[in-house]
């Protein structure tokens, strides 16, 4: 078995109101579209994964949150219905998703032999969690992929940013050696917002873009920083200010996909390609991709 390798990274969130502004058949609730910019921001990330073709999918979702450790989807084939409990009204999606155990094991395993407390789910009627299920429909619709799901450990909501976000590179170091031991070409997503200062009423009806802009003018200022650093390959400028974005944006990073997958990658001092931004009710979000093939750092399939 030749080594396994990741070949790209995509910052991909999570905002349900994507999915309900498409009306796929498996949500529910039905719109009249809206934010348009990142849901065409995702259609040309769907082309570059396409043509990658990996061989699984990693998601860390913060909406998976965890008291105790670093959990792993363990069951093979996950289905059901996932309510998002935040609106209900726009997300009620029947999901069907294969799991890559094996390499969800790996990464279990990997994790707990570097210090980490992990655990795999095994439980066949887990509901999984709507920021995992947005971020995966969003860049792969057709859910032909096997997938590794990864809770986000409450730990950065109980230790100090600098501390649970040194957990989160542990976390990220020991998927990459789960890549590598398993043979796996492999796409890690980090489900993460930017700044997530958002409105306290929703518009109605939700789809209303006229009242769409950003919640925080602040926050926005630090979003533009930081997508101009990640623009321009400045990764280890853009991780030394990563704490003060936190504390001064609000921003979701705080839970550690972010970190999660640029430790997995080896923080490559690579231009991210940005496929666009926009707010959702008021958040900041970025599609971002780091192509480590088009680079030369991993091999083409």
């Amino acid at each position: 078995m030749s080594k396994g390798e990741i070949i790209a990274g995509y910052l991909a969130p999570h905002p349900p109101h994507l999915v309900f502004g498409e009306n796929p058949s498996q949500n529910e609730p039905r719109s009249r579209g809206g934010w348009e910019p990142l849901r065409w921001a995702y259609e040309r990330a769907r082309e570059t994964l396409d043509a990658l073709k990996p061989d699984v999918l990693l998601v860390h979702s913060p909406h998976w949150i965890t008291q105790q450790g670093h959990h792993f989807l363990g069951v093979k084939n996950l289905g059901g219905k996932s309510v998002d409990p935040i609106f209900p009204n726009i997300f009620r999606y029947t999901f069907d998703l294969e799991v890559d155990v094996e390499l969800a094991e790996a990464c279990c395993e990997e994790g707990a032999k570097m210090g980490l407390t992990t655990k795999m789910m095994r439980n066949p009627n887990f509901r999984v969690d709507y920021g995992t299920i947005t971020t995966l429909h969003m860049i792969r619709p057709q859910w032909d992929i096997p997938v590794v799901g990864i809770s986000a450990n409450n730990s950065p909501y109980y230790l100090t940013t600098e501390e649970g976000l040194e957990e989160m590179d542990t976390l990220g170091k020991a998927t990459r050696k789960a890549i590598e031991a398993t043979g796996r070409r492999a796409v890690v997503l980090a489900s993460n917002t930017l700044c997530h200062y958002h409105f306290s009423k929703e518009p109605e009806p939700p789809e209303d873009m006229s009242q769409e802009h950003p919640e925080n003018m602040e926050g926005y200022l630090w979003d533009m920083r930081i997508i101009d650093l990640l623009r321009r390959g400045r990764i280890k400028e853009t991780f030394e200010v990563l704490p003060q974005f936190i504390e001064e944006a609000f921003a979701e990073v705080k839970s550690g996909a972010f970190t999660w997958m640029f430790s997995a990658m080896d923080y490559p001092e690579l231009p991210g390609e940005l496929h666009g931004y926009g707010t959702v009710i008021g958040t900041g979000n970025a599609v971002m991709e780091w192509n480590l093939v088009k680079a030369g750092l991993a091999q083409a399939a």
